[in-house]
């Protein structure tokens, strides 16, 4: 699942443009409608020429609601950015460049919109010539730029199939098994309640799971999730989600909060970050700068440190530590915008390389520069990390030797990555985790879980009327080995969504049911059954009747019971004919089959396949032609 955003100068006709893409007007809002511009995030969807569905985020252009648009552009996956043919490039054309460029959304599409009222194919070329030196040497350098008409439909098709390249070049959203929901919207419908929407990140989110929306930490449940306004059991990593919540009033969350899986996340007032100031910057950034800083859908004031001199000059890259007004929650890796407060320009943006500082660094120290170089390389969790995921599940003495890292580091590594959950011991509850240890990644974990319920859902959709699948057979499909397939599946029943019988796997929430026909089919079976119940049809007619997996549900809910390959009897005559023979050897000494066949008015065929049956289950035991009870 991907989603694309849209970026341009105002009126330079982005939200017309993604209606005729899409066949949906983004611009939600009455004020919108009447000014015939784009104030707030719209949102739309529809499917490329690959088939793949494609969420599209439609961000306002005016330059008085830039910061609306900042809210939505962080979580997308390529660009859809637009310059009318009729007006080319224009202030905010080259502020949206600036700002996906400083979030490195390094993939997306140009639009050269309104090419139906160009003077001439040479203007067109002319405004191609000027978007592609504006490009140059940005994150959109290697954009195609394609003249489109939403009027008239002019290039609209070319333009879809553009979009799918772009994305099909790009790699899927990881799952990191820590699902992250940026809330860009919050709202209530009747009868359901509390209602937001985001991108998701870094996890899968299930209806039924245990959530907590930060800063404020705030307990909820999953109730229902839709994306694309379809209903769906679990939302996947890049997608855009609508999460119905329960436990939360509308007024409990705002724009900016994030959403998660209760204690997985944590809020910050602190952030280490690299920052990039803008080479049109008009001043130099000063420490102690009151700023206003966005990142995913949050928007907070925060105070500037700048850890080396006094201030940063245009162009400059450096090294600052924003002090907030208020907490957000935030990863390491995220991209973030820094606007001045008044008058509103973009300064500049970056990555944040620590979420979580410990505390206020010394100004101008070597130690501290030099240790968030280091972290913008990777932390030592990292690196051991990166060596648990290269390797697969295993033991955690080879992630050790592959990551590199000496005995000291390597130690304070797998503590940090097992008290964050990012290390996950599969095999025992050491904590940390021992060098013997059979270990993966979190990541690793909710791969598995997810392919896990994939083949699941599979399996359940061609074979409703099978209680699960074989255990075998599912190791076999997620290519692992015996003890680490055991070691995985523990911890996948563990979460809840599947769960084990026996020797199948099944999904939590399947249940074998017969349609109204097949319940009739299988009535009218067992009333055969009933009117000589020593004297049954075979396992092959009962099949031939209901059909060899109706008749699989009747064996499984225990309503018959097979004695042999070839006879079945019903539950209750099983029951009672079982009673029947240990009174009558316990009365008699012993019985032979053609005493059994005359006891209950039956055939020899009968007779032989129940006592054998007996011996096998350690009933009776055969002595001669006659049986006794062991």
């Amino acid at each position: 699942m991907r989603v694309i955003g849209t970026a341009g100068h105002v009126d330079h006709g982005k939200s017309t443009l993604v209606q005729a893409l899409t066949g949906i007007h983004p611009d939600r809002l009455k004020e919108e409608r009447e000014r015939e511009m784009t104030i707030d995030l719209g949102f739309a969807w529809f499917t490329l020429p690959n088939g793949e569905p494609v969420g599209v985020i439609d961000v306002p252009g005016h330059r008085d609601f830039i910061e609306n648009m900042l809210a939505g552009v962080g979580g997308i996956d390529a660009a859809l950015f637009v310059v009318a043919a009729d007006e080319g490039v224009m202030p905010q054309t080259r502020e949206h460049l600036a700002i996906l460029d400083l979030l490195q959304i390094n993939s997306g599409v140009i639009a050269l919109t309104k090419a139906d009222l160009a003077d001439s194919s040479e203007w067109l070329e002319l405004v191609s010539n000027d978007i592609s030196q504006l490009t140059r040497g940005t994150a959109l350098a290697a954009a195609p730029i394609l003249p489109v008409s939403a009027r008239t439909g002019q290039g609209l098709e070319g333009l879809r199939i553009a979009l799918a390249t772009c994305l099909a070049a790009r790699p899927a959203r990881p799952d990191h098994g820590r699902p992250r929901l940026p809330i860009d919207r919050v709202f209530t419908i009747a009868g359901f309640g509390t209602v937001v929407t985001g991108t998701l990140l870094d996890g899968s989110l299930a209806v039924g799971d245990e959530v907590s929306v930060l800063p404020a930490d705030r307990p909820a449940r999953v109730r229902g999730l839709q994306t694309h306004k379809t209903k769906v059991d679990v939302a996947v990593p890049g997608s855009r989600v609508a999460v119905n919540l329960t436990g939360l009033q509308v007024a409990d969350v705002q724009r900016g909060d994030v959403l998660g899986h209760s204690g997985t996340l944590k809020a910050t007032g602190l952030l280490d970050v690299q920052f990039r100031h803008l080479t049109d910057a008009e001043a130099p950034l000063k420490h102690h700068a009151e700023v206003k800083l966005f990142v995913g859908a949050a928007e907070r004031v925060a105070r500037v440190r700048v850890l080396a001199g006094e201030a940063l000059q245009p162009g400059d890259t450096g090294w600052l530590q924003l002090a907030l007004t208020a907490p957000v929650v935030a990863a390491k890796g995220d991209r973030f915008i820094l606007r001045r407060p008044s008058p509103g320009t973009t300064l500049g943006g970056g990555v944040i390389v620590d979420p979580h500082p410990r505390q206020r660094h010394k100004r101008s120290d070597a130690a501290t520069v030099s240790h968030l170089e280091t972290l913008l390389r990777g932390s030592p969790a990292e690196v051991l990390l990166q060596a648990v995921e290269a390797l697969g599940p295993g033991l955690l003495s080879a992630a050790v030797a592959k990551s590199g890292l000496d005995a000291a580091a390597a130690g304070e590594a797998v503590a940090e990555a097992a008290a964050t959950g990012d290390l996950v011991t599969l095999d025992s509850e050491a904590s940390p985790p021992l060098p013997g240890s059979l270990v993966a990644s979190r990541a690793a974990v909710a791969r598995f879980t997810q392919s896990t319920v994939e083949i699941l859902s599979a399996h359940h959709a061609a074979h409703p009327l099978r209680a699960g699948l074989p255990r075998e057979e599912l190791k076999s499909r997620l290519k692992l080995s015996p003890k680490v397939f055991n070691a995985v599946l523990t911890r996948i029943v563990a979460g809840g969504r599947v769960a084990e019988a026996g020797a199948l796997v099944r999904l939590a929430t399947h249940e074998v049911r017969l349609t109204p026909a097949q319940q009739a089919g299988a009535e009218s079976l067992l009333a055969v059954f009933r009117r000589d119940p020593r004297n049954t049809p075979s396992v092959k007619e009962a099949a031939a009747s209901v059909g060899d997996e109706v008749l699989a549900v009747l064996v499984e809910r225990g309503e018959l019971v097979p004695v042999s390959p070839e006879v079945l009897f019903l539950r209750e005559t099983y029951e009672t004919t079982l009673k029947a023979v240990r009174d009558h050897i316990r009365a008699n000494g012993s019985l032979t089959v053609a005493q059994f066949r005359d006891l209950f008015g039956t055939s020899r065929k009968y007779a032989l396949a129940f006592l054998e049956h007996t011996d096998a289950v350690g009933v009776t035991l055969r002595r001669g032609d006659e049986r006794v009870l062991k």
